[in-house]
This record gives C-alpha cells, structure tokens and sequence, in this order.
C-alpha cells in the first residue's frame, strides 16, 4: 500500500506533459533556424563578420529580456508571459523569411532575442506544478525533449528547403515560415489547453542585479566555484567560435550546401541524443567527472585541429561523428561537478550563474569567430581547436579540488 502511495506521489501532472510538450514544439522551431542563418545572411550580402552578428544579437538580446520576461511572469502569470514569448518566436521568424534587406535580419533576431524566454518561463511552471522530489525526473525529461528538438529541427530545415517557395520567400526563408508555423501550434495550446500555474503573484520589481553584471563579475573571484564558471565559459566560447566558423568551411572549403549543411546539424543532434542517454549517464556515475570531462574536451580539441587538416568530406563525416559523441558530455559534467559542490539551498543561484556564463560565452563566440573566419576558413578551427585542448588542461587541474564522484 504505501509502495502504491510513493508511486502515485512520483507520477508527474497531466498539465507536465503538455508543457513538455510545448517545450519541445518550441526546441524545434528555434533549431529549424540553427542551420540556415549563416548561408541565409550570405544571401543577403553580408560579410562573415556581419553575419556573425546576427547570433551575437540574438544572444545578448535573450540575455538582457529573459530577466524582465522572468519578473513579469511572477507578477502577471506564467500563461501570458510564455504566450508572448512564444508569439515573439513567430513575429521574429516570419519577418525574417520576407525580409528583403539584411537590418530586417537583425530585427528579426533581437526580436527574438528579446522575447526567447520561453525555456525558462516552462521552467517556472513545472517547479509551479511540480513536488521536489519530482522535479529531478521532472527536468531530465524537460532536458530530454529539449535536445531531441536538436535532431528533429535541422531535419525540418533540410526538407523545408524542398517546399515550393511562396511568393518573395526563397527555398532557405522557407525553413523560417515552418519555424513560424511550429511555433504558432506552441502558441495556440499554451492559449487553450494550458492553464495558468502561479497561485502566489509577485510585486515587479525590476533592478540591475536581476541582469546578473554585479553577480557574475563577483562570482569569477568566488573561492572554488570560480574556476567551474570560467570553465563553462573557456568550454562555451570555443565551442561557439566553431559552431559558427565550420559553417563557411563546409560550404566554401569542401564545397557543400545549405541542404548539406542542415543534415550535418541533425546528425551532430541525434548522435548528441543517443550519447547523452546510453553513454553519459553510465560513464559519469561510474567514473571521476573531471576526468570524464577533461577527455571529452581533449577529443572535442583535437576534432576541431583535424577538420581543416584533412579538408575532404570522407574526413569530414569520421571527424564530425566523433565530435557529435564527445559534444555531448561537456555541459550535463560540469552541471554535475557544480551540483555535488554546492548545497541544496543555493544550487539555483549557482545553475543560474553558470548560466549566465554560457549566455556570454553564446554572445562572445560568434563575433570572435565572425572576426577570424575573414581571414579565411581554416585558421578559426586551428585556434578554437588549440583552446579547446587548453581548456581540457585547466579542467584537469581542477579535479583535486572538488567532489567529482557520483558512484551508485
């Protein structure tokens, strides 16, 4: 009897499983994007710095507006606040399919930017309907629904770009007319199927601490925990930089397409998918996280220094097959690392700053990379590729200093 009622007790909401649900409509129309925006921005005239800049625009807009979206839906609802997001996503996208000049881009891109709260809103609602000890399985699945929009989206985008173009839309502003039309099924059942979940509303009070600048300039000297925030930041910087630098290396130095490119991205996600569910978790409750993580990153190094060294597509599938397993360990490490290393009143303060970190690693990367791809295509992953393997050494060094073990 009481095995029943522990059950019970663990069985998730009706109401999780269509916020999951929202949540991985929404991952799909912001992935469908992912791997269009470069060759799109080329379309345009832009330079590789130019074009660059649309990914840094949409980073530090996300990183200014998701602190005020987060005050708002403490104040006015979750509902309102994830709608408003989500209609973010479809005003953004479908202006950026008609746009005829390259400012309509970056508009297009603040404006998502700006209302891309939309994780974090769903976030809110599942702690909202959620018991604590529900929410560890609560969030894995949350996570999982998440990346999975990593496979499914790229795969939209490549077979968006075979849809009949609609008059002043090309085959690539095609992909944002589907992310617009996801994105719309996400708005219509937040709107009618999804029911308010704040039960307590907060005073809004907006104040510069909320943007994180006081916080994350402290928090690189705080003993210890430091060093893990720099090394979020050190391990998404350089994976940014060749996120966008491999782009005009596919396309212009082994001579692919838009479509090429898209496939890429699917395969980099699902092959992230199968790693993060049958190969992370065993690893990392059977050996030191630090030296899981420094590995991963060491491979993730030396895949981006083989790349521009042997420049054929034969190379090209081996290399990228092997860095879509060993990207897939980094982040869920170093959140583990941070987990074990702080107690349980302040992990969401930490995770939050840890965040705030790769939000400017998100922001930083591309614009770095944008800078080294003009001086031609090869050189940017040799750098990022070094490091990368720099970055493998200083996590090294850090594993005497923490709890890394998470043994059953």
């Amino acid at each position: 009897m009481k095995a029943n009622q522990n059950l019970k007790s663990s069985s998730l909401p009706p109401q999780y499983w269509l916020i999951a649900l929202i949540a991985l409509i929404n991952s799909i129309s912001f992935t469908i994007i992912i791997p269009l925006l470069y060759p799109y921005a080329k379309q345009f005239g832009l330079s590789d710095f130019e074009a660059s800049l649309l990914t840094t625009a949409y980073a530090i807009s996300q990183f200014l507006g998701t602190p005020i979206l987060g005050k708002l839906a403490d104040r006015l609802g979750r509902r309102p606040i994830l709608i408003i997001s989500l209609a973010g996503t479809v005003v953004a996208s479908l202006l950026a399919s008609v746009a005829t000049v390259a400012w309509l881009l970056y508009v297009a891109r603040i404006l998502d930017g700006l209302t891309g709260a939309n994780n974090s809103v769903a976030q809110s609602v599942i702690s909202d309907i959620t018991t604590p000890a529900q929410r560890p399985q609560a969030f894995g699945i949350f996570g999982a629904m998440f990346r999975l929009g990593f496979v499914i989206g790229p795969t939209l985008s490549y077979l968006a770009q075979q849809l009949p173009t609609l008059p002043g839309i090309s085959s690539l502003g095609m992909s944002f007319v589907v992310a617009a039309a996801i994105a719309t099924l996400a708005t219509i059942l937040t709107i009618f199927c999804l029911p308010e979940t704040l039960t307590v509303k907060q005073n809004f009070h907006l104040s510069w601490q909320d943007f994180d600048f006081g916080r994350i300039a402290k928090s690189a000297t705080r003993p210890k925990l430091g060093q893990l925030f720099i090394l979020t930041f050190l391990s998404g910087a350089t994976f940014t930089i060749f996120t966008f630098a491999f782009q005009p290396f596919f396309l212009n130095v082994l001579n692919q397409n838009a479509k090429g490119l898209a496939i890429v991205f699917a395969v980099i996600g699902m092959l992230g998918f199968i790693a993060q569910v049958f190969i992370v978790e065993p690893l990392r409750k059977r050996f030191n996280l630090i030296n899981i993580l420094s590995v991963a990153l060491l491979i993730r190094g030396i895949t981006f220094l083989l790349m521009p060294t042997f420049p054929s597509l034969t190379a090209f599938a081996i290399i990228i097959t092997i860095f879509g397993i060993a990207n897939s360990f980094p982040m869920p490490l170093i959140d583990s690392v941070l987990s074990l290393n702080t107690g349980r009143g302040e992990q969401g303060e930490i995770l939050g700053i840890n965040a705030s970190y790769l939000s400017m690693a998100n922001a930083i990367g591309p614009a770095i990379s944008g800078i080294l791809v003009s001086i031609d295509y090869k050189t940017p992953l040799w750098i990022t590729g070094a490091l990368t393997i720099l970055t493998a050494w200083f996590a090294l060094n850090l594993k005497t200093q923490f709890k890394c073990e998470q043994k059953v």
